[in-house]
């Protein structure tokens, strides 16, 4: 499983519209990744959580297993379509 799934794993869990969620690299350079985290509108707070909790909790997950696999840092945009 690479990272790219992890994190879709991760969103589609919590989110009520899991056949919407999309999850890309959009780039990657020597010492980072870049995801692109896309969920439908409604799910949209969901994901966000209250204050921003489970952002930073899938934020927080999806850079440790980073740091198990690929040792690079990893960085998030949650965005809805």
């Amino acid at each position: 499983m690479d990272i790219v799934e992890y994190t879709l794993f991760l969103v589609k869990s919590i989110t009520e519209n899991s056949d919407m969620v999309k999850v890309k690299e959009i780039g990657q350079d020597e010492e980072s990744i870049h995801l692109e985290v896309l969920v439908k509108e409604s799910d949209m707070g969901v994901v966000i959580g209250k204050s921003g909790k489970n952002a930073q909790s899938i934020r927080t997950l999806v850079q440790a297993y980073s740091y198990l696999h690929d040792k690079k840092k990893v960085f998030i945009n949650i965005d809805s379509f």
